[in-house]
Protein backbone atom coordinates (compact mmCIF):
# COMPACT_ATOMS: atom_id res chain seq x y z
CA UNK A 1 0.00 0.00 0.00
CA UNK A 2 1.02 3.56 -1.26
CA UNK A 3 0.12 6.46 0.67
CA UNK A 4 -1.44 9.07 -1.52
CA UNK A 5 1.16 11.90 -1.60
CA UNK A 6 2.20 14.27 -4.30
CA UNK A 7 5.63 14.69 -5.52
CA UNK A 8 4.48 16.26 -8.70
CA UNK A 9 7.41 18.16 -10.84
CA UNK A 10 9.57 17.43 -7.97
CA UNK A 11 13.47 16.72 -9.26
CA UNK A 12 14.54 13.60 -6.78
CA UNK A 13 18.19 11.90 -6.29
CA UNK A 14 18.48 8.54 -5.00
CA UNK A 15 21.63 7.15 -4.01
CA UNK A 16 22.76 2.82 -3.72
CA UNK A 17 18.81 3.59 -5.92
CA UNK A 18 19.63 0.37 -8.04
CA UNK A 19 18.50 -2.47 -5.31
CA UNK A 20 16.88 -2.45 -1.98
CA UNK A 21 15.81 -0.12 -0.25
CA UNK A 22 17.09 2.63 -2.01
CA UNK A 23 15.27 0.76 -5.48
CA UNK A 24 11.73 1.06 -3.53
CA UNK A 25 11.93 4.70 -2.85
CA UNK A 26 13.03 5.29 -6.24
CA UNK A 27 9.76 3.40 -7.51
CA UNK A 28 7.51 5.31 -4.89
CA UNK A 29 8.87 8.69 -5.64
CA UNK A 30 7.80 8.03 -9.57
CA UNK A 31 4.65 7.07 -8.80
CA UNK A 32 3.73 9.67 -6.72
CA UNK A 33 5.06 12.01 -9.70
CA UNK A 34 8.97 13.03 -8.96
CA UNK A 35 11.04 12.63 -11.85
CA UNK A 36 13.47 10.42 -10.20
CA UNK A 37 18.14 9.85 -10.40
CA UNK A 38 18.71 6.30 -9.40
CA UNK A 39 22.38 7.05 -8.30
CA UNK A 40 24.65 3.89 -7.94
CA UNK A 41 27.92 2.67 -8.20
CA UNK A 42 26.32 0.00 -10.73
CA UNK A 43 24.97 2.35 -13.79
CA UNK A 44 23.81 -0.45 -15.70
CA UNK A 45 21.92 -1.86 -13.04
CA UNK A 46 20.47 2.02 -12.29
CA UNK A 47 19.53 2.17 -16.03
CA UNK A 48 17.55 -1.05 -15.67
CA UNK A 49 15.93 0.53 -12.72
CA UNK A 50 15.18 4.16 -14.81
CA UNK A 51 13.87 1.98 -17.80
CA UNK A 52 11.52 -0.14 -15.56
CA UNK A 53 10.23 2.87 -14.26
CA UNK A 54 9.72 4.83 -17.51
CA UNK A 55 8.15 2.02 -19.11
CA UNK A 56 5.55 2.42 -16.13
CA UNK A 57 4.85 5.99 -16.76
CA UNK A 58 7.36 7.12 -14.21
CA UNK A 59 10.13 9.42 -15.45
CA UNK A 60 13.85 8.19 -14.09
CA UNK A 61 17.53 8.16 -15.50
CA UNK A 62 20.60 6.59 -14.10
CA UNK A 63 23.69 7.66 -13.01
CA UNK A 64 26.81 6.53 -11.87
CA UNK A 65 28.05 7.57 -8.73
CA UNK A 66 30.68 6.61 -6.03
CA UNK A 67 29.55 8.97 -3.06
CA UNK A 68 33.30 9.03 -1.86
CA UNK A 69 34.18 10.86 -5.24
CA UNK A 70 33.50 14.46 -4.91
CA UNK A 71 33.92 15.26 -8.70
CA UNK A 72 31.63 12.19 -9.40
CA UNK A 73 29.08 13.25 -7.31
CA UNK A 74 29.34 17.33 -8.83
CA UNK A 75 29.29 15.82 -11.93
CA UNK A 76 26.26 13.48 -11.52
CA UNK A 77 24.02 16.21 -9.23
CA UNK A 78 24.58 18.97 -12.31
CA UNK A 79 23.55 16.39 -14.79
CA UNK A 80 20.21 15.58 -12.94
CA UNK A 81 19.57 19.36 -12.41
CA UNK A 82 20.25 20.03 -15.83
CA UNK A 83 17.97 16.94 -17.35
CA UNK A 84 15.29 17.82 -14.93
CA UNK A 85 15.67 20.84 -12.75
CA UNK A 86 16.78 21.93 -9.63
CA UNK A 87 17.40 18.95 -7.18
CA UNK A 88 14.52 19.21 -4.87
CA UNK A 89 14.36 16.14 -3.03
CA UNK A 90 18.37 13.64 -1.71
CA UNK A 91 18.09 10.68 -0.46
CA UNK A 92 21.46 9.67 0.68
CA UNK A 93 21.05 6.04 0.89
CA UNK A 94 23.94 4.28 -0.15
CA UNK A 95 26.04 2.18 2.46
CA UNK A 96 27.21 -0.72 3.20
CA UNK A 97 28.19 -3.26 6.45
CA UNK A 98 31.98 -4.74 7.51
CA UNK A 99 31.61 -6.99 10.91
CA UNK A 100 34.34 -7.31 12.51
CA UNK A 101 35.20 -6.64 16.50
CA UNK A 102 37.05 -3.79 17.19
CA UNK A 103 40.59 -5.20 17.78
CA UNK A 104 40.06 -7.38 14.28
CA UNK A 105 38.59 -4.41 12.68
CA UNK A 106 40.56 -3.33 9.75
CA UNK A 107 41.44 0.17 9.53
CA UNK A 108 40.80 0.27 5.90
CA UNK A 109 38.00 -1.17 5.83
CA UNK A 110 36.93 0.97 9.11
CA UNK A 111 37.56 4.09 6.67
CA UNK A 112 35.61 2.42 3.88
CA UNK A 113 32.62 2.06 5.44
CA UNK A 114 32.90 5.73 6.85
CA UNK A 115 33.80 7.37 3.69
CA UNK A 116 30.70 5.52 2.11
CA UNK A 117 28.38 6.34 4.95
CA UNK A 118 29.60 10.17 6.29
CA UNK A 119 31.41 11.25 3.38
CA UNK A 120 29.03 10.50 0.76
CA UNK A 121 26.21 11.75 2.60
CA UNK A 122 28.51 15.22 3.48
CA UNK A 123 29.43 15.27 -0.78
CA UNK A 124 25.77 14.29 -2.08
CA UNK A 125 24.23 16.78 0.42
CA UNK A 126 26.88 19.71 -0.66
CA UNK A 127 26.29 19.62 -3.74
CA UNK A 128 22.51 19.82 -3.96
CA UNK A 129 22.70 22.85 -1.51
CA UNK A 130 23.38 25.91 -3.71
CA UNK A 131 20.38 24.98 -6.11
CA UNK A 132 18.14 24.41 -2.99
CA UNK A 133 19.06 27.25 -1.45
CA UNK A 134 18.40 29.21 -4.43
CA UNK A 135 14.89 28.66 -4.55
CA UNK A 136 14.28 28.49 -0.78
CA UNK A 137 13.40 24.75 -0.76
CA UNK A 138 14.58 20.96 -0.28
CA UNK A 139 14.21 18.25 1.71
CA UNK A 140 17.47 15.93 2.15
CA UNK A 141 16.74 12.63 3.86
CA UNK A 142 19.56 10.40 5.53
CA UNK A 143 19.34 6.62 5.79
CA UNK A 144 20.17 5.72 9.52
CA UNK A 145 19.31 2.78 10.87
CA UNK A 146 17.99 1.53 14.65
CA UNK A 147 22.15 1.60 15.13
CA UNK A 148 21.80 5.79 15.11
CA UNK A 149 20.45 5.07 18.62
CA UNK A 150 21.49 1.90 19.51
CA UNK A 151 24.97 -0.42 19.55
CA UNK A 152 25.61 -4.31 18.57
CA UNK A 153 28.79 -6.34 18.81
CA UNK A 154 31.07 -6.39 15.89
CA UNK A 155 29.71 -2.86 13.85
CA UNK A 156 31.44 -0.50 15.38
CA UNK A 157 32.03 1.17 12.05
CA UNK A 158 28.58 1.10 11.16
CA UNK A 159 27.36 1.60 14.40
CA UNK A 160 29.53 5.00 14.63
CA UNK A 161 28.49 6.37 10.83
CA UNK A 162 24.48 6.04 11.62
CA UNK A 163 24.86 7.62 15.00
CA UNK A 164 27.54 10.55 12.92
CA UNK A 165 23.99 10.58 10.31
CA UNK A 166 22.50 12.34 13.13
CA UNK A 167 24.47 14.84 13.77
CA UNK A 168 24.87 16.09 9.95
CA UNK A 169 21.53 16.11 10.02
CA UNK A 170 20.85 18.46 12.90
CA UNK A 171 23.55 20.97 11.62
CA UNK A 172 21.85 20.86 8.37
CA UNK A 173 18.69 21.26 9.99
CA UNK A 174 19.85 24.61 11.70
CA UNK A 175 21.74 25.75 8.79
CA UNK A 176 18.82 25.39 5.85
CA UNK A 177 15.82 26.11 8.05
CA UNK A 178 16.21 29.72 7.49
CA UNK A 179 16.62 28.83 3.52
CA UNK A 180 13.90 26.18 3.43
CA UNK A 181 15.51 23.54 3.36
CA UNK A 182 14.70 20.54 5.90
CA UNK A 183 16.73 17.27 6.84
CA UNK A 184 15.24 13.83 8.18
CA UNK A 185 16.87 10.64 9.18
CA UNK A 186 15.06 7.39 8.40
CA UNK A 187 16.12 4.92 11.07
CA UNK A 188 14.75 0.77 9.59
CA UNK A 189 15.12 -2.25 11.79
CA UNK A 190 15.69 -5.42 10.03
CA UNK A 191 15.06 -5.33 6.40
CA UNK A 192 14.73 -8.40 4.72
CA UNK A 193 17.57 -7.50 2.22
CA UNK A 194 20.21 -9.58 0.84
CA UNK A 195 22.55 -8.53 3.63
CA UNK A 196 19.44 -9.78 6.08
CA UNK A 197 19.13 -12.41 3.94
CA UNK A 198 23.05 -13.61 3.98
CA UNK A 199 23.14 -12.93 7.99
CA UNK A 200 20.52 -15.55 9.02
CA UNK A 201 22.52 -19.08 7.91
CA UNK A 202 25.51 -17.94 9.58
CA UNK A 203 24.20 -16.45 12.95
CA UNK A 204 22.11 -20.45 12.55
CA UNK A 205 25.30 -22.03 12.51
CA UNK A 206 27.42 -19.61 14.65
CA UNK A 207 24.57 -20.17 17.44
CA UNK A 208 23.82 -23.71 17.10
CA UNK A 209 20.01 -23.13 16.38
CA UNK A 210 17.27 -23.17 13.46
CA UNK A 211 17.36 -20.55 10.70
CA UNK A 212 13.77 -20.21 11.74
CA UNK A 213 14.98 -20.07 15.20
CA UNK A 214 17.18 -16.96 14.16
CA UNK A 215 14.55 -15.34 12.71
CA UNK A 216 11.96 -15.54 15.37
CA UNK A 217 13.46 -15.56 18.54
CA UNK A 218 17.19 -13.22 17.84
CA UNK A 219 16.27 -10.89 14.82
CA UNK A 220 12.43 -10.20 15.25
CA UNK A 221 12.40 -11.18 19.27
CA UNK A 222 11.50 -7.81 20.47
CA UNK A 223 9.23 -6.64 17.67
CA UNK A 224 5.19 -6.11 18.56
CA UNK A 225 4.46 -7.77 15.33
CA UNK A 226 7.11 -10.65 14.98
CA UNK A 227 7.68 -8.97 11.59
CA UNK A 228 10.62 -7.79 9.46
CA UNK A 229 10.54 -4.18 8.61
CA UNK A 230 9.79 -4.33 4.88
CA UNK A 231 11.39 -1.69 2.51
CA UNK A 232 7.69 -0.74 1.51
CA UNK A 233 7.00 0.47 4.95
CA UNK A 234 10.80 2.73 4.62
CA UNK A 235 9.76 4.02 1.01
CA UNK A 236 6.40 4.91 2.40
CA UNK A 237 8.42 6.89 5.39
CA UNK A 238 10.12 8.50 2.45
CA UNK A 239 7.23 9.38 0.64
CA UNK A 240 5.70 10.83 3.88
CA UNK A 241 8.76 13.12 4.83
CA UNK A 242 9.90 14.32 1.21
CA UNK A 243 5.73 15.13 0.82
CA UNK A 244 5.73 16.96 4.11
CA UNK A 245 4.62 20.56 3.85
CA UNK A 246 6.28 22.63 6.77
CA UNK A 247 9.17 22.42 8.96
CA UNK A 248 7.91 20.39 12.69
CA UNK A 249 9.94 17.57 11.71
CA UNK A 250 13.29 18.96 10.91
CA UNK A 251 16.65 17.36 12.35
CA UNK A 252 14.69 14.33 13.60
CA UNK A 253 15.20 10.74 12.86
CA UNK A 254 12.07 8.57 12.73
CA UNK A 255 12.43 4.70 13.69
CA UNK A 256 10.70 2.52 11.48
CA UNK A 257 11.15 -1.22 13.26
CA UNK A 258 7.74 -2.41 14.06
CA UNK A 259 8.61 -1.78 17.89
CA UNK A 260 11.79 -3.25 17.77
CA UNK A 261 13.68 -0.07 19.25
CA UNK A 262 11.38 2.98 20.44
CA UNK A 263 13.33 6.38 20.92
Amino acid sequence: MTMQLSLKDKTAIVTGAASGIGKEIAETYAKAGAKVAIADLNLDAANAVAEAINKAGGRAMGVAMNVTDEAQVNAGCEAVAKAFGPVDILVSNAGIQIVNPIENFAFADWKKLLAIHLDGAFLTTKAVLPGMYAKNGGVVIYMGSVHSHEASKLKSAYVTAKHGLLGLARVLAKEGGPKGVRSHVICPGFVRTPLVEKQIPEQAKELGISENDVIKNVMLKDTVDGEFTTTADIANLALFLAAFPTAALTGQSIIASHGWCMN
